[in-house]
């Protein structure tokens, strides 16, 4: 039979459309305007804001092709629809969700392409030329995106191993965490490095638009209305919840006292570490992994980052890269058949390869996406450079680079 529009399906996969859109802008613009000093608001939320437009526009140039184009020895898709040549005209029908317009899993899967490099300013707030993000954008996506994603979902060689990442823990996570490392490797310590929330309730509505849009993101990726949404939407709340819970409890063993902040990275390391397993597990697995998120991802930022002294200002790589290493190994141990049945399953469900194919993965993404950055980095820094003059750091980038200013105090 045939493929057959299913309008059910189409409306859930536009509103998860809308729900990942509302994720980046405004929900990680928010989310990390809170963060810092008030002098660097609006750059930061501009970060996040530009990063969308120019990928919105080169996905349907050319990146879309790349990713879930014909597949060339493994690496990339064949560019056969330059600027979506034909395709909002055809009327045509997804390969990969046969109920659904082409051109609304196109767009669906751009907001992926826009987030993963959003996230990644994250780690060099305060300090980055914004000439130097611009330059950044196009050229990571095109070199660093596009075959990672064509890698894992279309068709590449990670694809036809059969890795397990439904949503993103490895081409949106674990690659922006080991991007944002890469640049704050080169980029060095901030003049004031200490987190200075300027104003948590902008992190505690950002925080809000993402654990409500990553319904979209994971529950989304079922490309359709249909059992294994709701499956994954349950699941994606779960592991929000107890890695909340778990931080919280951290922060109290540590500290004597429970943060704000602190539930708030523990719902975000949740939602990410859930990520690359939503579409595979059930609850009572998601309930680890949320916990393991929460203690692991706790230890990275206040551990790990301190003993090795890089200046990773929103814990991008602590949070989001790291998170998203425990999810693609929770996929490659809990994964089941009876929640997915087009997956054989993982370690502890009779198929104990899975988990191979997963810490493969990891370490080839992680290492490309380190790897490429630290080169992509280094030709902007001996161009254009990455780094402010010292005097705008210190005052702030938003009067310098930008002319504006969030606040006007008396």
């Amino acid at each position: 039979m045939d493929p057959i529009l299913n309008s059910g399906d189409t409306a859930w996969m536009l509103i998860s459309t809308a729900l990942v859109i509302l994720m980046t802008i405004p929900g990680l613009a928010l989310f990390y305007g809170g963060l810092i000093r008030r002098e660097n608001v609006l750059n930061t939320i501009f970060l996040s804001f530009i990063s969308f437009a120019i990928v919105s526009i080169l996905w349907f140039v050319y990146g879309y092709d790349i990713v879930f184009g014909q597949d060339m020895i493994g690496f990339m898709g064949t560019l056969t629809n330059p600027f979506f040549n034909g395709i909002l005209e055809s009327n045509l029908l997804s390969n990969y969700a046969p109920t659904i317009p082409k051109s609304l899993f196109a767009i669906f899967q751009m907001t992926f392409a826009a987030i993963t490099v959003a996230l990644i300013s994250g780690a060099i707030v305060e300090r980055m030329k914004f000439s130097a993000w611009l330059a950044f954008i196009p050229v990571w996506l095109t070199l660093v995106y596009l075959p990672i994603a064509h890698w894992v979902w279309g068709g590449g060689w990670l694809y036809q191993l059969g890795v397990l990442d439904f949503a993103g823990g490895l081409v949106v996570h674990l690659n922006c965490g080991m991007a944002a490392l890469a640049l704050v490797l080169l980029m060095g310590v901030r003049k004031n490095a200490k987190l200075l929330p300027h104003h948590l309730g902008y992190t505690v509505i950002g925080t809000g638009l993402l654990w409500f849009g990553w319904f979209g993101f994971n529950a989304g990726s079922a490309l359709g209305a249909t059992n294994l949404a709701v499956s994954a939407m349950i699941v994606t709340n779960t592991s929000a919840a107890i890695g909340m819970l778990t931080w919280i409890l951290m922060d109290k063993l540590k500290t004597g006292k429970p943060t704000l902040l602190g539930a708030l990275s523990g719902a975000v390391a949740g939602l990410a570490a859930i990520t690359p397993a939503s579409g595979y597990v059930n609850f009572t697995s998601a309930l680890i992994i949320g916990f393991a998120a929460g203690i692991i991802g706790y230890l990275a930022v206040s551990y790990i980052k301190p003993r090795f002294g890089y200046d990773d200002a929103l814990d991008v790589f602590g949070i989001h890269g790291v998170c998203g290493v425990i999810g693609t190994i929770g996929a490659g141990l809990f994964a089941t058949s009876a929640i997915n049945g087009v997956i054989k399953g993982g370690l502890f469900f009779g198929n104990p390869s899975q988990l191979g194919i997963q810490l493969l993965a990891i370490v080839a993404i992680g290492a490309y996406s380190l790897i490429m950055t630290l080169i992509i980095g280094k030709a902007i820094d001996k161009t254009i450079g990455l780094r402010v003059k010292d005097e705008h750091e210190i005052a702030g980038l938003d009067i310098h680079l930008h002319e504006e200013s969030g606040y006007r105090l008396n």
